[in-house]
């Protein structure tokens, strides 16, 4: 079985040639604190057991400017997908997503909320964003939202619209889980699994956030699994933005994940990367 990370980020040792202009106006603290470089990501999934992974635009460090994600799968391709980012709202957008898929890249990621944007931005499903949307539909482009679960009214106008597009909620979209079963407060969440298109991440965060209150992993990952099914679940690390190193993140994965069925275990931890990102079915030189 393959492990696929399916949220890593790099962060280049030279600002002068990637300089930082982080979405929000200012740059997010792990990025200083701890950053990783594209081959230090590799180092790290060697140490992990990791045998591919998805480099996610860092849009909290370059904003829009893909340039490091696209050389680092450039010079790492046997290992590395890369999802990059662009302003859905511009006149040119459509050129720009374009443009970073003709630079190697396999997916768009929009960064509604985050360390730099707290609360949910209200642009998602702004009309202006239907060209980038359509072309993403038609050319069966993944779209990555970084949002909140407050967003789901946006994302299901935006999946009306466009019933043709898959989007993989980072962090799953960040539902509150301490409630614990039947997990009142994710029904928005859990109700998305009527939407064919849509397929979750499951990083760290969620699983730390599956342990809280009234909530443990078990449960939360059974009532999950009950309403969107393995095969439209990922994981991802959120490797170096997360703390601790790759190796003891997916420890942690892995120890979460171990009550689950093995061909559940095999979808969550690598076989729903590889149908999301076709390029990640390829054999890798390790």
């Amino acid at each position: 079985m393959a492990l696929i990370d399916t949220h890593t980020h790099v962060i280049s040792p030279d600002p002068a040639r990637h300089p930082v202009r982080p979405l929000g106006g200012h740059r997010s603290a792990w990025s200083e604190l701890h950053p990783v470089d594209a081959d230090g990501l590799l180092r790290a999934m060697d140490a992990a057991g990791v045998d591919k992974a998805v480099v996610v635009q860092a849009s909290t460090v370059y904003g829009h400017d893909n340039t490091y994600v696209a050389e680092t799968v450039a010079a790492h391709g046997d290992r590395t997908v890369g999802v990059f980012s662009v302003d859905v709202l511009a006149g040119d957008a459509v050129d720009q997503v374009q443009r970073w898929l003709d630079r190697g890249l396999s997916g768009l990621r929009l960064f509604t909320t985050g360390s730099t944007m707290p609360g949910q931005a209200g642009w998602l499903d702004d009309p202006r964003g239907d060209p980038a949307w359509a072309f993403c539909a038609r050319h069966d482009v993944p779209v990555c939202l970084q949002m909140t679960i407050d967003g789901i009214p946006m994302l299901r106008n935006l999946l009306r619209r466009f019933p043709g597009v898959r989007v993989l909620l980072d962090h799953l979209a960040r539902p509150q889980l301490d409630d614990g079963p039947p997990y009142a407060r994710a029904e928005p969440l859990l109700r998305l699994a009527a939407e064919p298109g849509v397929y979750l991440k499951l990083t760290s965060r969620t699983i730390a956030v599956a342990q809280q209150g009234r909530s443990t992993v078990a449960d939360f990952l059974a009532t999950l699994l009950n309403a969107f099914g393995a095969a439209r679940v990922a994981w991802g690390s959120n490797f170096p933005a997360a703390d601790g190193t790759l190796a003891d993140i997916t420890e942690a994965a892995r120890a979460a994940l171990a009550g689950l069925a093995p061909a559940d275990r095999a979808a969550i931890l690598g076989d729903t990367a590889a149908a999301i990102y076709p390029a990640l079915a390829a054999p890798a030189h390790v």
